[in-house]
């Protein structure tokens, strides 16, 4: 287990083996996450994340077939709010 030395700008040399064994090159981004208090995980990020996680939902419900749903919803519930305030209007002006 090779052992590394922290710089005083708080940089590390990740070890050459454990480099080529998460292919982490030059520029390539990795995320570093606390495990437990004295446990870290590397994670190299993907290089296009969009495209990476692109169909990582595909199972189960569809996400966007729900939000239409209730964006539809929202609509009929605004057109029937606001026929009302019409209909309050028009009663308000007759009476004047």
């Amino acid at each position: 287990m090779p052992i590394v030395t922290l710089s005083s700008k708080g940089q590390l040399v990740i070890p050459k083996e454990i480099r080529e064994a998460l292919g982490v090159k030059p520029g390539k981004k990795v995320f570093f996450k606390m495990v437990k208090d004295h446990l870290v995980e590397i994670v190299p990020l993907p290089e296009d994340p969009v495209r990476h996680f692109c169909g990582i939902f595909k199972e189960g419900s569809s996400l966007t077939k729900a939000l239409l749903k209730e964006r539809e919803e929202d609509k009929k519930r605004e057109e029937k709010k606001f026929n009302r305030l019409l209909r309050t209007s028009r009663v308000s002006k007759a009476r004047k």
